[in-house]
C-alpha cells in the first residue's frame, strides 16, 4: 500500500499503481453524460489519467489548465480526469469552459477502477476517495509512468509526466 498525507496526517490506499512496463488495467468509468468510457476507446493514444478526489478544490484550474494547454493540439493523446465527483458536477467544476481537450470522469458506477490502480484511501476521514495520482498508458495499453502524489494538497511534478509525453 501506499501512505498519503492529508492535514499533516498519513493515511493508507489499498494498494500501489500497476508497476511500470506492465499493461494497464481495465477501466469502466462514466463520463457526464452517463455513457460508459472504456480504457479501449483511447486505444492507439497515450491515455495521460490525472486521478484525484474532486474537481471542487483550489488545485483543480492549475492541473486541468496545464495538461489542457499540452494536448490542446494533440491528436495522438487524450487526458482522463478521474474523480469521485458525480458525472452531473464535471459540467459545473474547475474549468468547464476552457477545458475542453480534458475528459472528465467519474467512478460514480464502479469503484474497480480505484482499486484495481491501488488509489483507493482505505482509512481516515477521506476513506473511499482516491489518493491524487497521474498514470500515463503507451498507444499499446502499456503504463509508461506513474506518480501517486504524497501529499493530498499539493500538485503533481508536472515536468516529469510532461517530459514522459514528450516521447
Amino acid at each position: 500500500m501506499a501512505i498519503i498525507t492529508f492535514n499533516g496526517n498519513q493515511y493508507n490506499t489499498n494498494g500501489e499503481l500497476p508497476a511500470v512496463g506492465t499493461p494497464a488495467p481495465k477501466l469502466v468509468l462514466t463520463h457526464s453524460d452517463l455513457s460508459n468510457a472504456r480504457l479501449s476507446d483511447y486505444a492507439g493514444k497515450k491515455v495521460l489519467l490525472n486521478i484525484f478526489h474532486t474537481l471542487d478544490i483550489p488545485l483543480c484550474p492549475d492541473s486541468e489548465l496545464r495538461f489542457h494547454n499540452t494536448f490542446e493540439y494533440r491528436e495522438d493523446a487524450v487526458v482522463l480526469v478521474v474523480t469521485n465527483d458525480l458525472p452531473f458536477a464535471h459540467r459545473h467544476l474547475c474549468c468547464a469552459d476552457v477545458c475542453d481537450h480534458v475528459i472528465k470522469l467519474s467512478m460514480m458506477k464502479n469503484r474497480k477502477f480505484a482499486r484495481d490502480y491501488g488509489v483507493l484511501i482505505e482509512d481516515g476521514p477521506l476513506k473511499g476517495l482516491m489518493a491524487r495520482s497521474i498514470v500515463v498508458i503507451d498507444e499499446a495499453g502499456i503504463i509508461i509512468y506513474k506518480q501517486i502524489v504524497p501529499d493530498i494538497h499539493k500538485q503533481p511534478d508536472y515536468s516529469e509526466v510532461l517530459d514522459v509525453l514528450k516521447n
